[in-house]
């Protein structure tokens, strides 16, 4: 079955994901739909000095919104803010510094920005990891979950009361097609009975568990609008330093970082976008199935709701 859906997937990926995948999409797009004054809106972008966030920074900066952009690294953060303000024209860009992987401080910078700040109108959890051997965090977390599944799910739960006070307030969780090789696995949230420990597939089923938790999210608020996206393969830094053989055989097909972050931008601008439900899967400004056929990946409901209980009871243990 891993084989089927691992063959499967990447001739999907050829067709789709690449970059002549993404000249085929936009042939259908609607340009009006990114034509948005962003003024008087605030976006919160993590993993915002990079790839796929950067362009999303940027995209926004450029129609006036207000761009808080969250970044590990100081020293490239700034660079980039800078650059992003010179390239606008817009001086409302801030810069947070947090390490994702540090649960607790993720959940006292969350709780800090709703005290300090009157409103957010857009989420964005884009930062991520792919770490190829397990490490764990200073509270024994393992790295990938912390960074991809844990940050956001602290992140999104602490700033849903600022949201929702927000004028039309959206939630987008940048994942990856990846998830379509994995089965949720409710009771082995941080991958420890995978032996041996394979980064990439830990990285797929952090990227299903995202799947979950945006379908989650919008049945349980639906005062927001939640969505996620797979950014097709997209010739980003991340993407060459966690994948460098995919990025070495794949390099002349992959698509630039501004093709990748499209989708993104057109779901968290855009009117259109809206009118999808809340809580599907994108690509390309399209709704698509999260499973791929006879793949055996879909799991219950109740599998569903284990899940986000324990990632709920988990995330507690950092609130104090």
């Amino acid at each position: 079955m891993s084989l089927y859906r691992n063959t499967l997937w990447f001739f999907k990926g050829l067709k789709e994901y690449t970059r002549s995948g993404y000249q085929a999409a936009s042939k259908n797009f609607n340009e009006a739909d990114l034509e948005v004054d962003c003024t008087g809106y605030h976006y919160m972008i993590t993993g915002a000095n990079s790839g796929i966030g950067k362009c999303i920074a940027t995209e926004v900066a450029k129609r006036g919104g207000t761009v808080h952009m969250v970044c590990r690294n100081p020293e490239t953060a700034e660079e980039v803010k800078t650059e992003i303000i010179e390239a606008t024209n817009n001086e409302n860009i801030f810069l947070h510094i947090l390490d994702m992987a540090k649960s607790r401080d993720v959940y006292k910078f969350a709780s800090d920005f709703c005290d300090n700040n009157e409103k957010l109108n857009v989420l964005v959890n884009n930062a991520g990891c792919m770490i190829h051997n397990r490490e764990v965090t200073e509270d024994n977390i393992e790295k990938n979950f912390a960074t991809n599944t844990l940050a956001p799910h602290i992140l999104t739960s602490n700033l849903l009361p600022l949201l929702k006070k927000s004028e039309k307030p959206r939630v987008l969780m940048v994942t990856s097609g990846g998830m379509l090789v994995q089965r949720l696995k409710a009771d082995d949230l941080q991958c420890e009975k995978m032996n041996p420990f394979d980064g990439t597939m830990v990285y797929s089923q952090n990227k299903r568990q995202q799947v979950v938790m945006t379908e989650q999210y919008a049945k349980q608020h639906p005062e927001v609008h939640f969505s996620c996206m797979h950014p097709g393969w997209a010739d980003t830094p991340a993407v060459r330093t966690s994948m460098p053989e995919f990025h070495n055989k794949m390099k002349d097909k992959l698509r630039t970082p501004a093709e990748g972050a499209d989708c993104a931008v057109w779901l968290i601008i855009s009117n259109a976008a809206l009118e999808h439900p809340s809580g599907l899967f994108f690509q390309d400004r399209c709704p698509v199935p999260t499973h791929l056929p006879l793949a055996s990946t879909k799991v219950s409901t109740t599998e569903e709701e284990q899940f986000m209980s324990a990632l709920e009871e988990l995330a507690k243990t950092f609130s104090a």
